[in-house]
């Protein structure tokens, strides 16, 4: 009887320490899950890091207890690619008293956006009406690039505000992308770089 009454303390406690670490994970994958580094099949090209898998039926078991507790829908993988940054393109983090430069290449996509967005992936309360760019309405420079400045106060051109002393992270979304087929080859130099300017 003693052995059975140990078998039991021992089984719930497995399944109690379980439960307790699964939920530790997703709550700190909570700070835009994708973002906090405990989902499995990361795919990092520069600054940028995505989880082609988190919209399958591969994605791994942090992804779908993150987007169950969420009740957010993740990109299909034949729908496109969602990408974030949380530093520049030298690995400092973003600081939202600092002006960035985002430019370069985009992977092939019928559609992209780019967005500005709290810690959370949410969009932040006070900081205006424009929260991201779309590819269809870029100024684009003469020979098909482009450049979007990222900074607290306004700027000429592409400006993307943040708001003032609120930490940020960037969000690059690539709809109906060939990328789709081969994700986990992406190269940084197939993305945009992130350069930080002046600080204030």
């Amino acid at each position: 009887m003693l052995h059975i009454l140990k078998m039991i303390v021992i089984a719930a406690a497995g399944v109690a320490l379980g439960l307790a670490a699964t939920f530790v994970s997703v709550e700190r994958s909570q700070n835009l899950g994708q973002g906090a580094g405990l989902w499995f099949g990361a795919v990092k090209a520069g600054p940028w890091t995505g989880w082609p898998k988190t919209g399958t039926r591969d994605a791994d078991p942090y992804a779908r207890a993150f987007f169950a507790r969420t009740g957010e829908t993740p990109l299909g993988i034949t729908e496109g690619l969602s990408f974030i940054a949380r530093q520049d393109s030298r690995g400092a983090w973003l600081e939202p008293r600092c002006d960035y430069l985002v430019s370069g290449a985009v992977p092939p996509a019928r559609y992209w956006t780019l967005s500005a967005l709290d810690p959370d992936g949410h969009i932040p309360p006070g900081g205006g009406e424009r929260h991201g760019f779309t590819s269809s309405e870029l100024l684009r420079k003469s020979d098909g690039g482009f450049e979007i400045r990222i900074a607290a106060s306004a700027r000429p051109g592409n400006w993307l505000p943040v708001v003032s002393g609120q930490p940020f992270l960037l969000m690059l979304r690539l709809y109906d992308t060939s990328l789709s087929a081969n994700a986990f080859s992406v190269v940084e130099r197939v993305m945009p770089s992130i350069a930080r300017e002046a600080c204030r």
